[in-house]
């Protein structure tokens, strides 16, 4: 009889499990390079068939994957995890962690402990900048906004930050700073390594301008602090009117101070400027009191409590009324 290669493999082989042979007619399974009995190939621990390829080795001995974990797998120390830890296992404190559940215990923290290292407090692991303000607020003493620890001794404060005296110098040069310190992004600096960077200073608040900045009356301010010297709002599209006093104002405030505004819109008067009544009309709203149709100064019209009023108008009023307009009124055109 000849045999194939497969059946000539199975007879020459012994099961790895049972070290028995294998006979004609008999299934055999190959697991990296070693034969089993169907039978044989199962669990170390429950002895159940193995499923899905779920093998877990551990001291040359295959798992399914519960008895795996049950046995062998760590389980992961994270509030917010709890599942086994398989591959890179990290230890700390007699308990395990996955990488990336081995951070910051406080909400919000993204920081791995791995690579920038903890500190346990009050049973939670913590970085040391969180640390640090724990602790601060346990013990009632400030942290230093450079170095992020608690200051024992008496801080030097600037704008209400607190720092250690020894680390209150510019980002730059390492030179001690002193009240005049720019704030850029959170770092200080001194006034020379400051205007190096070329960071404009606002001129109403005198701080650092790292937005949007405004360039008028050869200064520079932060767009909320341009504003009108009257009124102290900002000028809508960059528009402002300079003052004899070299100071910007809105148009509204600029033309009652210094210009013609049409007494009905309040605007100024871009065109001619009609005064009548002692008051200051544009074109468009040079009109009757009683009808609003337009007047001009060549039409005549009657004044009725200092306002203008058409002669149509003037016409229907009761004739004493007529009468004592005509006595009180001191123009008529």
């Amino acid at each position: 009889m000849v045999l194939s290669p497969e059946e000539e493999e199975m007879l020459n082989n012994c099961c790895v499990q049972c070290d028995q042979g294998f006979k004609m007619g008999n299934d055999m399974l190959n697991y990296k390079g070693s034969f089993y009995h169907p039978n044989c190939f199962v669990c170390e621990q429950c002895f159940r068939p193995f499923h899905d390829d779920e093998i877990y080795e551990f001291d040359s001995k295959k798992y399914c994957e519960q008895d795996y974990k049950l046995l062998y797998a760590p389980q992961c120390a994270a509030p917010q995890c709890g599942d086994f830890v398989f591959g890179e296992v990290i230890k700390a404190l007699n308990r395990d962690w996955h990488f990336e559940c081995f951070k910051c215990q406080v909400d919000g923290c993204q920081i791995n402990l791995q690579e920038k290292g903890f500190i346990e407090f009050n049973n939670q692991l913590l970085c040391t900048i969180h640390y640090n303000q724990e602790l601060s607020k346990k013990e009632g003493k400030p942290v230093c906004q450079k170095c992020m620890k608690i200051i024992n001794g008496k801080p030097l404060r600037f704008r209400g930050d607190p720092y250690h005296p020894y680390h209150f110098t510019c980002s730059n040069c390492e030179i001690d700073l002193d009240h005049k310190a720019r704030d850029v992004g959170g770092k200080l600096y001194c006034l020379p390594c400051h205007d190096k960077m070329g960071i404009p200073i606002c001129a109403t608040c005198r701080r650092p301008i790292e937005g949007r900045c405004v360039n008028a009356l050869q200064k520079q301010f932060h767009p909320e602090h341009f504003v009108c010297v009257t009124c102290e709002r900002p000028f809508v599209n960059s528009k402002y009117f300079l003052g004899p006093n070299n100071l910007p104002y809105c148009e509204t405030h600029y033309n009652q101070l210094y210009g013609d505004v049409c007494i009905v819109c309040n605007l100024v008067i871009q065109d001619e400027v009609i005064s009548a009544l002692e008051k200051r009309y544009c074109d468009l709203h040079f009109e009757c009191h009683g009808c609003q149709q337009k007047l001009d100064l060549k039409k005549k019209f009657v004044e009725f409590d200092m306002k203008p009023l058409c002669t149509k108008c003037f016409e229907k009023f009761p004739s004493e009324l007529k009468k004592r307009i005509k006595k009180n009124n001191s123009k008529k055109f």
